[in-house]
């Protein structure tokens, strides 16, 4: 798979021929952002020195705004065979702490080829929150209306990749997931509490991520109607995924604690899985090898592939 130089083919609501990747720059994107953290008395570019403005990370580390915080790309992905009339989703990637997108979402994690060989008929979109640091700021996520706007640019861009530039209204009707892997949970967290895109959302995924924010999920999880959640851990987070399955047994909501063999719509999953399993290497090996793969063919009614025609017997 290489980086798309453009366009492929005609304009088009046919199936994609070919797989195509591209990373797109943003004008939604997390970042840049100068606002004012919620919660915080400071703005988030609250440091200086020798004319480059930064952030203070929760560590005390200082992140630069010009090599940290300035890349509005996002990665786009729409896989071969993805078509625009049959149900659809749109998978969102939110990568965690220490990442750069083609270094790691791309290339190291394998998320692109991981969602293409699930069969989902789904597209994706990965943008970039802090390059490379441990830093899991939300951007301008955290303001209202900010996912809503990104999706919305994003049929733009989804349609022009897929050849059918007059075609953003079928993205547009797309439903949504939203994957979170690690500190992902923070901005997937924002993206929520703003509406995360609506009706349009119908599940959360989180990969070894749910570490906070559970006042946000738990209210998510109680008006989610036929929406999923998924939560799959090692032992790093599994003190916080106890914590949470708590909360949820005192507000007498059901969940399963198995691996499904399938994320049914308003379903609550949680799997733990096990000692050996390692934070760093958990979306490309846990309970399966390439379990974002395996995870996201448990989501019924979106298959690539049409099921095959009963055979009609005289």
């Amino acid at each position: 798979m290489s980086l798309s130089p453009g366009l492929q083919g005609p304009a088009s609501a046919a199936p994609s021929r070919t797989a195509k990747l591209k990373l797109i720059a943003f004008k939604a994107s997390p970042f840049p952002y100068e606002g004012q953290p919620p919660g915080r008395d400071k703005p988030f570019l609250d440091a200086e020195k020798d004319g480059r403005r930064g952030h203070t990370a929760r560590g005390g580390s200082i992140y630069w705004e010009d090599t940290t915080y300035n890349d509005r790309r996002t990665l786009v992905f729409v896989p071969k065979g993805f078509d625009p009339v049959r149900p659809g989703l749109i998978v969102v990637y939110f990568h965690g702490n220490q990442a750069a997108l083609e270094r790691d979402v791309w290339r190291r994690q394998q998320v692109p080829r991981q969602m293409a060989q699930s069969n989902l008929n789904a597209v994706l979109l990965a943008p970039q929150f802090a390059v490379d640091a441990l830093d899991s700021s939300a951007g301008q996520f955290w303001e209202p209306g900010a996912f809503r706007r990104y999706l919305e640019e994003a049929a733009e861009h989804l349609a022009r990749l897929h050849g059918d530039p007059w075609g953003s209204a079928q993205f547009d009707a797309l439903g949504v997931v939203i994957v979170a892997y690690s500190g992902g949970y923070f901005p997937t967290a924002w993206a929520i509490r703003h509406g995360g895109g609506g009706r349009r959302l119908r599940g959360v995924i989180m990969l070894d991520a749910l570490y906070g924010e559970f006042d946000v999920y738990l209210r998510w999880i109680e008006k989610r109607e036929s929406a999923f959640f998924f939560s799959a851990y090692s032992r790093s987070v599994r003190d916080e995924n106890a914590a949470f399955q708590k909360l949820l047994t005192e507000r007498n909501i059901d969940f399963a604690t198995a691996m499904p063999g399938k994320l049914s719509p308003g379903s609550v999953t949680f799997v733990d899985t096990g000692e050996e399993v390692l934070h760093n290497d958990f979306v490309t090996k846990a309970w399966v090898d390439d379990p974002l793969k395996d995870v996201l063919a448990k989501i019924p009614g979106y298959s690539r592939t049409p099921p095959p025609k009963p055979i009609q017997r005289r």
